[in-house]
């Protein structure tokens, strides 16, 4: 027996939610929100979310899914096209192939975790960006786009827990 529309409908729905959590991230991110002192520095909110699911469910946010969002990221943010999808890349497979070290721990342990991947991508981008752009960059943004990051992250984490809530029906 079929199942009903609204039930196939359901399903699909659960299983986007955390594709379309991201990319709800990514564009609010972009919008023109100006800090006083900070100006136009924003979190990387595609490493909050290429870090949350690679440990909290992997499944739930496949490697095609962060290179869509790494994709939206660099068309968004104007960075040389591609060093968004590289990052988020190589900050996923890392952060899943580490795993087993986050789960069950303390909320501390996975956010030091977060601020450790989060360091080494932004590192790897602005080395990329140089070396794109044949000259040296001045790193200032990108370290206060990872501070910024830092302190959004737990905010980002349970956006994403409640996100995962509703993909697991339990909301």
């Amino acid at each position: 027996m079929k199942p009903a529309v609204w039930q196939r409908l359901d399903g699909w729905a659960r299983r986007l939610a955390p594709f379309l959590s991201a990319l709800l991230l990514l564009f609010v991110g972009t919008l023109p929100i100006r800090v006083p002192y900070l100006g136009p520095v924003a979190p990387d909110f595609a490493i909050m979310v290429a870090f949350y699911w690679a440990v909290h469910r992997p499944a739930a946010m496949p490697a095609w899914a962060v290179f869509l969002l790494g994709m939206a990221s660099d068309m968004l943010g104007g960075s040389p096209f591609g060093v968004g999808v590289l990052v988020l890349l190589v900050a996923y497979w890392t952060t899943r192939s580490q795993r087993r070290h986050f789960i069950g721990r303390p909320f501390w342990i996975v956010w030091w975790g977060f601020s450790t991947v989060s360091a080494v991508a932004m590192i790897l981008a602005w080395i990329v960006v140089c070396l794109l752009a044949v000259r040296f960059v001045d790193p200032t943004p990108a370290l206060f786009s990872y501070l910024v990051g830092l302190g959004f992250y737990p905010l980002v984490s349970q956006f994403f827990t409640g996100a995962q809530r509703v993909a697991d029906g339990r909301a």
